[in-house]
């Protein structure tokens, strides 16, 4: 009986995480660029159930066999594995804001932060003192030779991502956008900034064909859709008045049990 309540316990924990990520994925719902989270459970080891009336181990020519045969398994509850990263693709918005700028396909913005290169979906820039284009955060915003200088927002970006100036057509940089071999084990670190790591890969520029289009005053929406999140909400309220139904029902078996042993102990 003891085994039901860490089932139950080990549920009731699995549908509170389920629920701690819906909960990050409605609050980031208005989060340019932002990819919601999916946690994946797996169940523990099973138990095999042996008939045990056999005579326990027989010998045969070529070996030994078991005479206890399985006839059953025995669940040892869920645990959440990972949390696994769904980069499908948003939806455009329009600001007609030449800073703005959005990824239409797999690929990654680089930006220079204090503890090194990051990576963001986030294209919701701005132009600094200094004439850098910077994320909302003040991180320089990389080109392929460095951070990317601009007199001013008067400047034009082909869907390669080629910056021109619109004064004399000249070109300024070229924007920094990155691919991994296994983007799925990329890790958050707030602010709409990924790191790698030895699992997702090192960096490398993307060309042709794995290169996404990038579209100048226009930012990529968050992948969250309102309505499934909400009804996968009621369905993760649900499973966990489930599971601290059967912790209560295993605490009152446990009671009555000892209740009868106490009983006829006297």
């Amino acid at each position: 009986m003891i085994r039901g309540w860490y089932i139950g316990a080990s549920g009731m924990n699995a549908q509170q995480n389920r629920l701690d990520a819906i909960s990050n994925n409605l609050a980031n719902v208005d989060t340019a660029g932002f990819k919601k989270e999916i946690p994946v459970s797996k169940e523990f080891s099973e138990l095999l159930l042996r008939r045990t009336a056999a005579d326990g181990v027989y010998q045969t020519s070529f070996g030994s066999a078991d005479a206890a045969p399985v006839i059953g398994t025995v669940g040892l509850g869920v645990e959440t594995n990972e949390l696994y990263t769904d980069f499908s693709q948003g939806s455009f918005k329009s600001t007609d804001t030449k800073t703005d700028l959005a990824l239409g396909g797999e690929g990654f913005f680089a930006v220079q932060t204090p503890a090194g290169e990051r990576y963001t979906r986030n294209g919701n820039f701005h132009i600094g003192k200094e004439g850098i284009l910077l994320t909302k955060e003040g991180f320089p915003v990389l080109g392929e030779n460095g951070a990317i200088h601009v007199p001013d927002d008067k400047f034009f970006v082909n869907q390669d991502g080629m910056i021109y100036t619109n004064e004399d057509n000249q070109l300024v940089d070229r924007i920094k956008i990155v691919r991994f071999e296994n983007e799925r084990h990329l890790k958050k670190q707030g602010s709409s900034l990924w790191n790698t790591n030895d699992i997702a890969g090192q960096p490398y520029i993307a060309e042709g064909d794995g290169r996404p289009r990038l579209l100048q005053g226009y930012t990529e929406t968050s992948n969250v859709n309102v309505v499934n999140e909400m009804v996968q909400m009621i369905e993760v309220n649900r499973a966990y008045e489930a599971n601290q139904k059967s912790v209560q029902t295993e605490d009152g078996m446990m009671e009555t049990l000892w209740s009868k042993v106490v009983t006829v102990n006297r």
